[in-house]
């Protein structure tokens, strides 16, 4: 009998992810570096299911949406018209007393007070801190008043350093779509409404990383920049809500840990008409994991007025000239990974010892299937057992294993979330009698129980499987 244990504290998840290959701190044998994580063979699989599922549902299966790759380093014109050189600040506080160094608003948060925000334009906006905030570390209340601090990473282009080599690592990949929309409505053969889609890296020099990869300077991005008719915003903006919170689930993510958040009307940007946050139950809290925004023309008239170029786009059908609005979601891929590893990890009392168990999704699961040979020691076994990873390898990431006892490779496989593992015994080779010949055990990862199957039946049952 099995006992599934409540939800684990971060410590616990953490030391998965590095003990089975998820997640790893950058140079780490260097002491690591604050902000940046790298992703181990588990962990890498994972987030590129995650991206082959969001490019396969946005992307591919769709007729309304292409699909770009931009460069990280773009025209720095770019980002001033976007208003990132000038407004694209977090407001950071020091304590004097311990020289600690925080982002305002979390500050206050983890003080139990709200941050006082003055008025004004994004570029102006000031902040106060409220009367008793205190430093978390130390205790003192020594501390400067907020000021803007730029989150982009400056660079410079060629042999030298002035102010007319200065450039950005991309602090988003949404400018980059903007920049190259009259390129692509060219060439697409598409016509409002249609999207244009990117995954890349961003980066954004954060004042203080926290939990885990849900903060991170360096992450990777999914963007959708989907252009609509204007007056048209609101209805395309309630669809795209609607099929994100689809996809969070279909990729594995209960409903009962995904909500929504609406912007009131005075925290959206001056440009904006709507904003809503699909929001996941982490075990640090009820945190951000994609927003999406009805942005109006604002970034396309940005463009127009700082290159010159029309982004006017002819309605063909209703004669008209417009600069289409758009409807953006944007996700971030490390933070949704982090997610599904969180709702996946699990604990199970199992006869007197504990179980742990990655539940992911199937589709999401960075290996699908594991062939074991019962014995290393036994040619025949092992022969055969290379047999059947061959048939399988084409069609599933697939994974020999053959180290230990075959116990041991389930609780390996069962914490790095394999569904299924494939085991050649002495029924396989015949050894048993013919009855059994050329079948092998499928263990289900969840349920744990065996089934005896046809080598033959073997991939098209998996696929089953794997499609629900």
């Amino acid at each position: 009998m099995t006992e599934t244990k409540p939800a684990p504290p971060m410590d616990k998840i953490v030391a998965l992810c590095k003990r089975r290959g998820f997640i790893f701190q950058s140079s780490e044998i260097y002491g690591g570096i604050n902000g940046f994580w790298d992703y181990g063979p588990a962990g890498a699989e994972l987030k590129r299911n995650i991206k082959d599922a969001w490019w396969n549902d946005v992307v591919r299966s769709r007729t309304d949406v292409v699909g770009i790759d931009g460069t990280i380093i773009t025209h720095p014109r770019v980002w001033e018209a976007s208003g990132h050189t000038t407004a694209f600040t977090d407001p950071m506080v020091d304590c004097r007393s311990c020289k600690k160094r925080y982002r305002a608003d979390q500050l206050c948060e983890e003080n139990g007070k709200p941050l006082i925000i003055e008025t004004g334009s994004a570029a102006e906006r000031k902040f106060r801190l409220p009367v008793g905030v205190v430093c978390p570390s130390c205790g003192s209340k020594d501390l400067t008043e907020p000021r803007p601090f730029n989150l982009m990473f400056q660079t410079y282009i060629g042999p030298l350093q002035d102010e007319s080599s200065v450039s950005y690592l991309r602090p988003e990949t949404a400018q980059i779509i903007f920049a190259q929309f009259l390129n692509v409505l060219s060439v697409s053969r598409q016509k409002v409404p249609f999207g244009i889609a990117q995954i890349g890296k961003a980066f954004r020099n954060e004042i203080n990383p926290r939990n885990f990869t849900f903060r991170s300077r360096e992450f990777e991005q999914m963007e959708l920049e989907f252009f609509v008719k204007p007056g048209t915003d609101a209805d395309w903006h309630k669809y795209w809500v609607d099929e994100r919170l689809k996809w969070y689930e279909s990729i594995g993510l209960p409903a009962s840990k995904l909500s929504c958040y609406n912007y009131k009307k005075e925290e959206l940007a001056h440009y904006a008409s709507a904003c809503v946050d699909v929001m996941f139950e982490f075990p640090f809290g009820v945190q951000e994991l994609e927003g999406i925004a009805a942005r109006g023309d604002f970034d396309l008239s940005q463009h127009q007025k700082f290159s010159g170029k029309s982004m006017e786009y002819f309605d063909d059908e209703t004669k008209e000239k417009y600069i289409p609005h758009v409807v953006e979601p944007s996700a971030g891929v490390d933070r949704i990974a982090l997610a599904l590893i969180c709702s996946a990890y699990a604990e199970e009392e199992l006869e007197g010892e504990t179980r742990v168990v990655m539940r992911f999704a199937p589709r999401i699961a960075p290996v699908k299937v594991a062939v074991f040979p019962l014995l290393r020691n036994k040619p025949p076994l092992v022969e055969k057992a290379r047999q059947v990873f061959k048939l399988l390898q084409p069609h599933f990431t697939t994974e020999w294993d053959d180290r230990g006892n075959i116990g041991k490779r389930y609780r390996y496989q069962d914490e790095q979330g394999t569904p299924w593992c494939v085991t050649i015994d002495f029924e396989t080779i015949g050894e048993k009698g013919p009855e059994l010949q050329d079948t092998v055990t499928l263990r289900d990862r969840d349920t744990m129980k065996q089934e005896r199957v046809k080598i033959s039946d073997l991939v098209s049952l998996i696929l089953q499987k794997l499609r629900g």
